[in-house]
């Protein structure tokens, strides 16, 4: 394959795992902006502690889309590892997006239901920024090569039919 080909395909994949990405990562913010507006409209509780509220559920949401969906090809050995750094960059990414909501509320005091939202909009955009690059560089990696062509051969042989269950078919000539 020439260099020109090869920066292709990864640019390719690349883009496949940026679409899986903002699919799961769509979905989470409906589900935080939902939670958020719900616990807003239905109790007491502060503007921002509401909104990590409705991030701590998202995040719960995203871990399962990323490590069955996005990154399902990535390692799955340290499981305990890796959920412990997602915790770990979610939470930092949690402080990034709920600091624009608090700066927003409590810096400027623009606390509208719509000023919150897209102060919380906004937070999420530039942690979503972080989390991508955190998730797919420290908690979801990628198998060394050698291990993934090994990993392929195994499900390939998992899927390869029996002699028995090969049914004789015409010789071609």
């Amino acid at each position: 394959m020439s260099e020109r080909g090869a920066l292709r395909a990864r640019l390719d994949l690349l883009a496949r795992e940026v679409a899986k990405f903002g699919a799961v990562g769509a979905l989470g913010l409906v589900v935080n902006i939902v939670v958020s507006n719900l616990i807003w409209r239905t109790t007491d509780i502060p503007v921002v502690r509401a909104g990590l509220m409705g991030t701590v559920v998202a995040i719960l949401f995203n871990y399962v889309g990323f490590r069955y969906w996005t990154y399902r090809d990535r390692d799955k050995t340290g499981r305990t590892r890796e959920l412990m750094l997602f915790l770990l960059f979610s939470a930092i990414g949690a402080v990034i997006e709920t600091g624009v909501l608090y700066m927003a509320t409590y810096g400027f005091g623009w606390n509208s239901p719509v000023q919150s939202n897209v102060f919380k909009i906004l937070g999420i955009g530039i942690a979503t920024l972080f989390r991508f690059w955190s998730y797919r560089t420290w908690v979801f990696r990628a198998l060394p090569a050698k291990e993934a062509v090994l990993d392929a051969e195994r499900f390939l042989e998992q899927r390869r039919p029996s002699a028995d269950e090969v049914t004789p078919g015409p010789v071609p000539r």
